[in-house]
């Protein structure tokens, strides 16, 4: 539950606005936009929810029969997500394989954002049930994809699933260690051949490419030990400098369309990115580069990736389209959030150039369920600890957890909760409307694309704040 909820709640709002490259849920569906997702058609638009589960799985194998159904349960943990696990089915000879197995290369990073996976620990819990369930498995099935008939295949797959994870993992660090970098290393990788004839081991869904980036990612981080990369400039800062040697930009448009032309379109990419960060303005330069965008997404076999950068090519030419985005909130969620995951939300929400010079405490206190929070604004930074409380507070703030769940969905405020009698306030009741006043809105309507951002919109400044939870991003 824990992992249900929080992690697409830090970054959610990122997130949201991510996904759509990713999924590439505003591109029109046709043989030129969105085709498919490899792992589903779509992302649903629809209203979301989540049922709390009344048993919990926490040993590493565990067996438990409902209503005459035998079911063992492989918990396997940081695979596909933080929280996974298989089950085996004894009585029917079927396995589930859950999110680990599907007819293509996951991702170990996905594009929208989300903490790295771990490839070798996804490797070893396939192979850990290929030995305990798949010698026997007669079917096989997953969240996504088709079933696998037959123990023959069952086994072929998952051995091919098992030995990918793994390849990507050791091969990319056996090139680490010979000095490929980060920037190099999608360039230098690939499966061996017996991989890449095998069907479930195609990057349809995630890559080799951006996977290998994610595994020296995980191991050595982002920075390649090359000086020069470690406080680059902006591109924004950056672009102009390289526009003016390279000419101006009618030289780097006429050698963009000669490159385009050529076939050379990653060339191409590499100077006309340039010039849209120095010239946002520049349609022209705009166009070209989406041209350019086309034809790589067109050549992707990851439909992530393609649409990656049909996404791109869209917002170059017409701006961050509108539309119907998924939903990623929803009371469920709101009320599965733990009360600490919420007072951590508040303190991203919270615009450190207001709170700058500002310092409180509050206590808050939900009687139905025994939680105490000690929360403190001090140097620009709102932090929270649970179980204890400050013995002097400038604000106590008293309401029941459930009612509290009303605030977090924003159909009452504080001040109707105080009125109602639902909340106490006692001390500085000033010190909540300041705290309120600082916290922004998150919106997923950012530009990522320079010269992409409606005009309407466009004014540079971080948006007034009430809000008290924020969107959060697609599983």
């Amino acid at each position: 539950m824990e992992h249900a909820v929080a992690e697409n709640v830090h970054a959610g709002n990122a997130m949201t606005r991510r996904l759509f490259y990713q999924y590439g849920i505003l591109l029109p569906h046709d043989p030129f936009g969105h085709v498919d997702q490899a792992i589903g058609k779509n992302v649903a638009v629809g209203n979301l929810g989540l049922i709390a589960p009344t048993r919990v799985i926490e040993g590493d194998i565990e067996e438990l029969t409902i209503d005459g159904v035998t079911m063992v349960f492989q918990n396997t943990p940081g695979t596909e997500a933080p929280a996974e696990m298989n089950t085996w089915f004894p009585q029917f000879k079927a396995f589930w394989a859950a999110e680990n197995i599907t007819g293509t290369i996951h991702n170990i990073y996905t594009l929208r954002g989300a903490l790295v996976r771990d490839p070798l620990e996804w490797s070893k819990k396939i192979n850990e049930a290929l030995y305990r369930f798949g010698r026997d498995a007669e079917v096989m099935f997953s969240a996504h994809n088709w079933p696998r008939w037959g123990n023959d295949r069952i086994q072929e797959v998952m051995r091919a699933q098992r030995d990918l994870y793994a390849h990507l993992n050791n091969e990319v660090l056996h090139l680490a260690n010979q000095g490929v970098t980060i920037n190099e290393i999608h360039n230098v990788y690939r499966p061996p051949a017996s991989l890449r004839g095998q069907w479930a081991a195609h990057s349809y869904h995630g890559s080799e490419a951006h996977n290998s980036r994610a595994v020296i990612n995980r191991y050595l981080g982002y920075w390649d030990a090359n000086p020069a990369t470690l406080i680059p400039l902006s591109p924004r800062d950056a672009a102009p400098l390289y526009v003016e040697m390279m000419g101006g930009a009618a030289r780097i448009v006429a050698k963009g369309r000669e490159l385009y032309e050529e076939g050379r379109y990653l060339h191409a990419q590499e100077i006309l990115d340039k010039l849209v960060y120095a010239e946002p303005d520049n349609q022209e330069a705009k166009d070209l580069l989406a041209d350019v965008w086309e034809q790589i997404g067109y050549q992707q076999e990851s439909s992530s990736v393609r649409n990656s950068f049909l996404a791109g090519a869209l917002e170059l030419r017409s701006g961050i389209p509108s539309g119907a985005a998924p939903k990623s909130t929803s009371p469920d969620l709101i009320r599965a959030m733990s009360t600490e995951l919420w007072l951590e939300y508040l303190a991203v929400l919270l615009d450190s150039r207001k709170a700058e010079g500002e310092r409180f405490t509050i206590n808050l206190v939900t009687p139905d369920n025994g939680e105490r929070f000690a929360v403190e604004l001090s140097n620009a930074v709102l932090t929270s600890i649970q179980g204890q409380l400050v013995d002097d507070p400038d604000l106590t703030v008293t309401i029941d957890r459930s009612d509290l769940e009303t605030v977090m969905m924003q159909h009452a405020t504080f001040e109707q909760q105080v009125a109602s009698g639902k909340a106490t306030l006692t001390g500085d009741a000033s010190v909540l409307g300041r705290l309120l006043g600082m916290l922004a809105t998150f919106t997923p309507d950012f530009e990522i694309l320079p010269g992409t951002k409606r005009p309407a919109a466009a004014d540079g400044q971080r948006p007034e704040a009430r809000s008290l939870v924020g969107t959060a991003g697609e599983s």
